[in-house]
């Protein structure tokens, strides 16, 4: 009768270069470096977060030449945000790239408060994203990329739905053009030449005069 050895280590899984897909087999995923979800990054006042890394494999007459693309989302939580994609041999070398592209593509939000002036629907290809405002407490609800954009802008109460494809390309391109089409009531007005609401309310009325009577006419004489 033959026993198992007590610190036997296990045939398959986490056993380096080991089949499967877990740490060192050749199956493995690409593994995210140390606060790649979090803060630092991209430098002490900006938030980043990535979003979504791919393993490319080219193959080539020698054997095959694998590369990463990352796709990150830079802010700095007061309304500014931007999207880059970075690609290398490397993938902190790619998420340093995608840093350094968002960087170069932030764009200003309108933002009430804390959450967005009215509800507006963004799109880009075959992703649609919509979004709309939220009362205090609500909290961010939204999740994948979405949720990272919206996080690295500033807002903190909202409520999204992601319709469409799930490329998350796509839905990051469809969640911007959503932000970028926001407006305050009283940026619409001015570009309408016309006065906003508080500044209506805030004219003296003006009573009406009152109607003159017409003079009678002179009775006719026989």
């Amino acid at each position: 009768m033959s026993s198992t050895p007590p610190n036997r280590p296990p045939r398959f899984g986490n056993r380096p270069g080991g089949p499967g897909r877990g740490p060192g087999g050749p199956n493995a995923a690409p593994q995210r470096p140390a606060g790649a979800l979090g803060e630092g990054r991209a430098g002490a006042d900006l938030i980043d977060h990535v979003v979504h890394i791919n393993r490319v494999t080219k193959v080539v007459k020698g054997g095959k030449n694998f590369s990463f693309s990352a796709l990150v989302i830079v802010g700095d939580g007061k309304g500014r945000v931007g999207y880059g994609a970075g690609k290398a041999k490397e993938v902190p070398t790619a998420i340093k790239k995608g840093i350094e592209m968002a960087k170069k593509t932030m764009i200003s939000v309108t933002l009430k408060g804390k959450t967005i002036p009215h509800a507006v629907t963004g799109h880009y290809g075959a992703g649609r994203v919509f979004l709309k405002p939220a009362s205090d407490g609500t909290g961010v609800i939204a999740g994948g990329a979405v949720r990272a954009i919206l996080e690295a802008v500033g807002v903190q109460n909202i409520l999204t739905k992601s319709l469409g494809t799930t490329n998350p390309h796509n839905v990051v391109k469809a969640t911007f053009d959503a932000l970028s089409n926001l407006y305050l009531a009283d940026a619409i007005f001015k570009a309408r030449g016309r006065q906003s609401g508080a500044a209506v309310e805030a004219v003296v009325a003006v009573p009406a005069a009152e109607p003159v009577a017409a003079p009678e006419a002179p009775a006719e004489t026989k």
